[in-house]
């Protein structure tokens, strides 16, 4: 795998005090890491680059109000996160999932409505602290929906190495979220 650096602090420092080259060295720096997680949090390639994209344009607008030069990572990857959240939420389903049924009938609660989105927001870390390798099998497999077959062609493995790291990865969501065994 390939490490891309993050931009020094300098150009960290110099961009937050407005000087245009710095912005566009830091921006360019970034721009693999904030990519490569999109990719590996989002569902689908096209939420991906539209999430990586947007954190760039935030980082493009508002690097004056980054507090510390060390915290760009984190705070990028803040934003990435909660796009690829919003993204997911969204009525409009992503790349290869199927249209969202028709709404319910009876609206909940604001109450309901904040444990759903802090349930979501759970299972949604739960999935992005998976190996990168079992997360896109848990993604393909029980998110898309797509067959065990066509994920393990899609991803280049066998059909038990693909059902090993489904099992794997399911395990491990089970286990993060307090579910049966």
């Amino acid at each position: 795998m390939v490490e891309t650096a993050w931009p020094g602090e300098e150009v960290v420092v110099a961009a937050r005090g407005g000087d245009h080259a710095s912005l566009a060295v830091l921006v360019a720096g970034a721009h693999p890491n904030v990519r490569r997680f999109a990719h590996s949090l989002c569902a689908s390639p096209e939420d991906a680059e539209d999430a990586a994209q947007e954190a760039l344009i935030i980082l493009y607008r508002k690097v004056g109000m980054l507090r510390a030069s060390g915290a760009l990572a984190s705070w990028l990857f803040r934003i990435v996160r909660n796009e690829c959240l919003h993204r997911a939420r969204s009525g409009r389903p992503a790349a290869g999932w199927p249209a969202p049924a028709d709404p319910p009938e009876s609206v909940d609660s604001a109450e309901e409505e904040a444990l759903r989105r802090l349930d979501t927001e759970r299972v949604a870390a739960a999935i992005a602290a998976l190996p990168a390798d079992q997360r896109r099998v848990l993604v393909m497999r029980d998110l898309q929906g797509l067959s065990g077959r066509t994920v393990a062609d899609a991803l280049g493995l066998s059909t038990a190495a693909m059902k090993s790291r489904l099992h794997r990865a399911r395990a491990t969501m089970r286990a993060e979220l307090g579910g049966p065994r």
